[in-house]
């Protein structure tokens, strides 16, 4: 018989305490992962703070659905609420009744409202300003230039201008008749 015939073979085994803390560490490791991304589900990852808080708001010029223009300059001396919405947008559904009852309140206040429509078909965004019965100044964004300037991540997200042009409000997701109100008294 030769050597390697005799010998036996040797089994590389692990004692089972050993490999019952392997098996915990990388349970333990999964559980963790799992719980994280749980967790970044249930939060609102939209919420990132915009630098353009405290900041004089981007000058802009829009044209208008129906050919007017709207110029920020122009309203210096107001509040100023801008509003970046899409017709296919769910959130932006549930709140345009309250942007266009904060408008009808507060436009004899000073308070001024413009939308401004993104990544959208033309004839969809009338349709819903018709369906909405949206009376304050709406327009799109065609180049997404507008967009880009005030850090839109997402739609809906309003922004509210103080009467010195200054940012002073960046609100994520669908407003309500509260937090709308709330925003523009503060600014008043």
């Amino acid at each position: 018989m030769n050597r390697q015939a005799r010998e036996a073979p040797r089994l590389n085994v692990v004692p089972p305490a050993r490999s019952m803390w392997k098996a915990l560490w990388v349970f333990g490791g999964l559980l963790g992962l799992v719980g994280l991304f749980a967790w970044g589900l249930t939060r609102n990852a939209r919420f990132i703070p915009s630098p353009l808080v405290g900041q004089q708001a981007p000058a802009f010029e829009l044209t208008q659905f129906n050919g007017e223009r709207f110029a920020l300059a122009d309203h210096r001396s107001h509040v100023v609420v801008v509003n970046f919405w899409a017709s296919w947008c769910i959130a932006c559904k549930e709140e345009a009744l309250v942007l266009e009852g904060g408008w009808l309140t507060f436009r004899d206040r000073g308070v001024v409202f413009v939308g401004v429509n993104i990544q959208d078909e033309r004839e969809a965004a009338l349709d819903f300003i018709r369906h909405h019965g949206k009376t304050y100044p709406n327009g799109p964004d065609p180049e997404g230039k507008l967009t880009i300037d005030y850090g839109v991540y997402g739609v809906p997200e309003t922004f509210f201008i103080d009467r010195n042009g200054k940012m002073a409000h960046k609100h994520f997701g669908p407003l309500t008749w509260t937090g709308l109100t709330k925003q523009i008294k503060e600014l008043l």
